[in-house]
């Protein structure tokens, strides 16, 4: 469609540029059509017919259409000039404006997103009221998070840049989608890091100081439903969200465990060179 569109605008720059530029281009299409409309074909379907049978008839000369044209650009040469500028200043102009900038951000563009610049870039958002331990000891929590009712929602423990990054993809969830989040686990010391390894790799396959929640720099999350967390993806509507979610996060810069190739939609992480592998805190 892009492509339609942009050369329908050159051939119809193109033909403005020759009527006007070149009189007697103008007075020759004149008579075609006068030529054709004193045939009578009036409708639509035969008027374009008898232009077009008509045009074929009329002769520009002896010479050919190139050698008369070469012949025309050069005993007009500033009305040539005047064509050609005509012709590619506007056409030139249209391809700037369109062009990519780095910065994008634009409300349906893919390259951002002005209100999540806007957001990440203003002041600094608080993080909701922490729930009842007793909120995450259910067995549905248990089932995905083991041991969650002992992980640390501290949110002062987290990097502050991962902080405002997570706190964004929670407010636009709310937002626009209708989803309240809820941090499940923020920090997790090394130690808890290597008793979760312990328990299986269905929950962990990093040990210590090689998972991004040693550092602060990665958080599980869930939504609250009618005040209960929700956090299996058996139910649809945890499901869709997880799948907003994951791309809400990627718009902020994070990596979703979503993708991996043992899923975790929950997870969400601020990667950065040299940190795995350092002793944690």
């Amino acid at each position: 469609m892009l492509i339609l569109g942009a050369v329908s605008y050159f051939l119809l720059i193109a033909a403005i540029v020759l009527m006007v530029a070149f009189p007697a281009w103008r007075y020759r299409l004149a008579s075609i059509c006068r030529l054709t409309l004193n045939n009578g074909a009036k409708p639509v379907t035969r008027f374009a017919h008898g232009f077009f049978t008509n045009l074929r008839r009329i002769h520009l000369g002896s010479t050919s259409a190139i050698h008369r044209l070469r012949i025309l650009v050069i005993s007009h040469s500033a009305l040539s000039l005047a064509a050609i500028l005509m012709l590619v200043l506007p056409s030139m102009f249209a391809w700037v404006l369109g062009s990519p900038v780095v910065f994008d951000f634009s409300e349906n563009g893919s390259g951002g997103d002005r209100q999540i610049a806007v957001l990440l870039e203003g002041e600094q958002l608080v993080p909701p009221p922490s729930l009842p331990p007793e909120a995450f000891a259910t067995r549905e929590v248990e089932l995905v998070r083991p041991d969650a009712i002992h992980a640390s929602r501290n949110w002062d423990l987290l990097d502050a840049e991962f902080t405002q990054r997570l706190l964004v993809v929670f407010k636009l969830m709310k937002e626009r989608h209708g989803y309240d989040m809820v941090l499940i686990e923020g920090y997790r010391s090394p130690e808890r890091q290597e008793a979760l390894l312990a328990q299986g790799s269905h929950v962990t396959r990093a040990g210590a100081n090689m998972s991004y929640h040693q550092y602060g720099l990665a958080a599980d999350s869930a939504f609250l439903r009618n005040g209960q967390v929700i956090i299996s993806e058996r139910d649809s509507w945890a499901m869709r969200g997880y799948e907003l979610y994951g791309e809400t996060a990627e718009l902020v810069g994070l990596t979703w465990g979503g993708r991996w190739q043992m899923r975790d939609y929950g997870h969400v992480e601020m990667r950065r060179k040299g940190v795995l592998g350092q002793s944690g805190r």
